[in-house]
């Protein structure tokens, strides 16, 4: 095949290669190892499908753009920036969105080897049309962009080129294309400003965050929702909630909330906003978010106790991230009846709300009830029960009658609030003392897709590396889940036959 591959090769490079024949090199080059294309493959080979890429004929494009994809893997990334820039260039200008990918990936691999990316910083024009692929229609071509200037930007020497030179100026041209294409830079300094406090200031002074804060508090509603999400993700760095804090985004994003009351089209961004203090109170402090920006959780509570489904599954979502470490839970359990409650209407919709609510329940459940075994006080552990029990009458019937259900999804939800829960003694004790519940656990034949057993194996695995299990479960008990953790999640017994003499 490494021969033929060769053969195919070298027609190639002479440009007298058939489509047929293209397609068979296509085919070749995939079944032979990159090691001995390696040692096979010559610049000229590479020039020549480069070449053949500048008709107007989609399949040979097609073809080549597959051979070259498959060759370039076997190259190192300073080779083809050293020797191939060129052609990478003219790829960025190609009409079809398919050679732009492959110009794009490659420059992405060049970008990550650290003995390469001098090379592009030292290649105006290519970041300038890397630039101007961010504004490109397809998609697929501008995340690459991004992703490839992202990486870029990791380095001091990166950092210069981007926003110390004309480069800056190119990146405002192309946010001006349009709405779309002007979010995509926003995302991209969002991105940078989250590697380091080097990376942020350099963002910073470029006067590029400060638009996108204008933008989030400027009063066009579909833009807010829109800015918000970047914000966030902003916010997920020290140094991004830092200047947050420092610019008063926080306490003007608080008083909007706060104004959202009077305004009619507040639906469109109040779920942003609100998911944002969710997201800040686990990466900063629950307790300190929640007391100096009171509106925050009196927001969360209205809308779970709205009508409205949109707003209670943002409420749900925001209660689960908020509960998901024990000062969140605290912070929660402070608020008394109101938030059991609210427990209580969250295990009703859990089993009575459309799809989408209900396991947005289920995985807001299991995080509010989830306790690491060093953290298992004895207040936390009464809390966690008492927290149970509100959600329903009977809550263990009320989520194994869910996990019995026909619907993947919501079995595997209510198999993740048993796991959430299976380290607790005081549900162990719940789940020994539920007629045939054990049997239910270790009955393999109740999960019928990969999905389920794995969800099944997760509640096995933690029960038996529970430390009260043992002596809450007994031995019996304890020695077939241990073998069912031991079997794996997906072993099937064998079943054994007898021949009968005579039988037909």
């Amino acid at each position: 095949m490494a021969e033929a591959a060769a053969e195919l090769l070298e027609r190639a490079a002479r440009r007298d290669a058939a489509l047929e024949e293209l397609r068979a090199l296509r085919v070749a080059v995939q079944a032979v190892p990159l090691a001995a294309l390696r040692s096979r493959l010559a610049e000229h080979h590479l020039r020549a499908l480069f070449g053949l890429l500048a008709v107007n004929d989609r399949e040979q494009v097609s073809a080549c753009v597959s051979i070259l994809e498959r060759l370039l893997q076997a190259l190192d990334p300073l080779y083809v920036i050293q020797s191939l820039r060129e052609e990478l260039h003219k790829g960025l200008f190609h009409p079809e969105d398919s050679v732009k990918i492959l110009a794009m990936s490659q420059i992405g691999r060049i970008v990550e080897d650290s003995a390469a990316v001098p090379e592009i910083l030292h290649s105006p024009e290519l970041l300038q049309q890397i630039i101007n692929c961010i504004g490109e229609e397809k998609i697929a071509v501008a995340k690459e962009a991004i992703k490839s200037l992202s990486r870029i930007a990791q380095s001091q020497e990166g950092l210069e080129a981007l926003f110390g030179s004309s480069l800056l100026g190119d990146l405002r041209r192309v946010m001006a294309t349009s709405d779309i294409v002007r979010y995509r830079v926003y995302e991209l300094i969002v991105e940078i400003s989250s590697v380091s406090a080097e990376s942020l200031n350099y963002c910073a002074s470029s006067g590029l965050i400060s638009e996108l804060i204008g933008e989030l508090t400027g009063e066009d509603v579909l833009v807010r929702a829109t800015c918000i999400e970047m914000v966030t993700a902003l916010a997920h760095s020290p140094q991004g909630r830092q200047y947050l804090a420092q610019q008063g985004v926080i306490d003007r994003i608080s008083n909007i909330i706060l104004g959202a009351q009077s305004d009619p089209f507040s639906s469109f961004y109040l779920p942003g906003f609100v998911k944002f203090f969710g997201n800040l109170a686990v990466v900063d402090s629950p307790q300190q978010i929640c007391e100096r920006y009171p509106v925050f959780m009196e927001k969360v509570f209205e809308m779970a106790e709205s009508q409205d489904p949109t707003m209670i599954g943002v409420a749900v979502d925001t209660l689960g991230i908020l509960g998901s470490n024990v000062e969140g839970k605290q912070v929660l359990q402070k608020t008394r009846s109101r938030f059991q409650n609210l427990l209580s209407k969250m295990g009703h919709q859990a089993k009575n709300a459309p799809t989408e609510l209900r396991l947005r329940c289920l995985d807001a459940i299991s995080s509010l009830l989830y306790l690491p075994p060093d953290q298992q006080t004895e207040d936390l552990l009464r809390m966690t029960e008492s927290w149970f029990t509100s959600l329903s009458s009977q809550p263990l019937e009320l989520f194994r009658s869910i996990s019995t259900q026909p619907f993947p999804d919501l079995h595997c939800g209510a198999l993740r609030v048993f796991t959430a829960i299976a380290n607790q003694p005081w549900a162990q004790k719940l789940m020994l003392s539920s007629p045939g519940f054990v049997e239910y656990v270790v009955d393999r034949s109740v999960e019928p897709d990969k999905a389920s057993k794995d969800a099944k194996y997760e509640l096995v695995k933690a029960l038996v590396n529970s430390k009260t299990i043992a002596e809450i479960f007994g031995n019996q008990y304890y020695l077939r889940l241990r073998a069912y953790l031991l079997e794996g999640p997906y072993y099937v017994q064998a079943a054994s036959t007898t021949a009968v003499e005579g039988a037909e």
